[in-house]
């Protein structure tokens, strides 16, 4: 079994409206959206919720009011000044450190465990899609991910389906190294400008940390032709392979105001034409 994640070293570069169409041109494969802290795989492929699981994780304070003094010891102790003056805590600001819980004098506050968000299992036209939304300001996003891993590679055992095509998150951060871990391949989504080539270089450095197969492809790469050059020249150098240049296309943005991926919404423009062309290359190198 396959996995090919797609990252980005940030948002905006294209990465989800790729995995979209690749979506649309892999044959039996299972879809996971690990971006959980901004979600948006679903937009562009409309599931059906099969189920439906809460996420439970980290702890935030309760305060129970008729045990407490108000001695303020709490408010003293809180360096997030989640605990307001009139002893009322803003779940939001709380960080769930515990350390009011822990020094209270009458054991007034207790650290519950917190409902962070929830995982789904839904089917597509594309297949199968385990997708996950994670809570407003919540944290864990990296044990979120894991488990939508863990729930597709479930579900491609039990269905016998050779690949997992998986919508990373942007960045190097913990969600990205959860994302990242124990996979096969990478497909890293950069533009071509100064910026997206620094921010390439720190995903590939992620990737080769963890051993992982690397491919780039070049979003709007007709854009800035010395760039794209450069950008070029430096996978070069570091024996990675550049498997895709796709061009500015408005017929894009179309497709997304159309709530579809381009490869459905017009698959003879030009940017179709190359993606398929890129996900046949895939194909050769992954062996699926």
């Amino acid at each position: 079994m396959q996995e090919l994640i797609v990252l980005s070293g940030k948002g905006g570069t294209g990465k989800t409206s790729i995995v979209a169409s690749l979506a649309q041109i892999f044959q039996d494969k299972v879809l996971a959206d690990c971006d959980v802290d901004a979600a948006d795989l679903h937009l562009l492929l409309h599931p059906t919720i099969l189920e439906k699981k809460e996420f439970w994780s980290g702890k935030t304070a309760f305060l129970h009011p008729e045990k407490c003094i108000e001695c303020g010891q709490c408010l003293d102790l809180c360096r997030f000044k989640a605990i307001q003056e009139n002893f009322i805590i803003d779940k939001i600001s709380c960080e769930g450190c515990g350390v009011c819980a822990y020094f209270c004098p009458q054991k007034a506050i207790e650290m519950q465990e917190n409902m962070a968000g929830y995982l789904f299992v839904s089917t597509t036209s594309c297949g199968p899609m385990i997708h996950a939304r994670l809570g407003t300001g919540e944290e864990n996003s990296g044990k979120l991910v894991a488990e939508v891993r863990n729930r597709a590679r479930q579900k491609a055992q039990k269905e016998n389906l050779p690949l997992i095509l998986i919508d990373g998150p942007p960045g190097i951060g913990c969600p990205v190294i959860a994302s990242l871990a124990g996979a096969k391949s990478v497909l890293i989504i950069t533009e071509p400008t100064l910026s997206g080539l620094h921010d390439l270089e720190r995903v590939i450095q992620l990737a080769q940390h963890f051993q992982v197969q690397t491919f780039v492809c070049i979003n709007k790469a007709d854009l800035n032709p010395r760039q794209v050059k450069e950008t070029i020249d430096h996978c070069t150098e570091l024996g990675i392979k550049i498997i895709g240049q796709i061009p500015y296309d408005e017929e894009i943005t179309k497709a997304q105001i159309a709530g579809q991926n381009i490869i459905e919404f017009n698959p003879q423009s030009l940017v179709a034409q190359e993606i398929k062309m890129m996900a046949q290359k895939l194909k050769e190198y992954l062996k699926i």
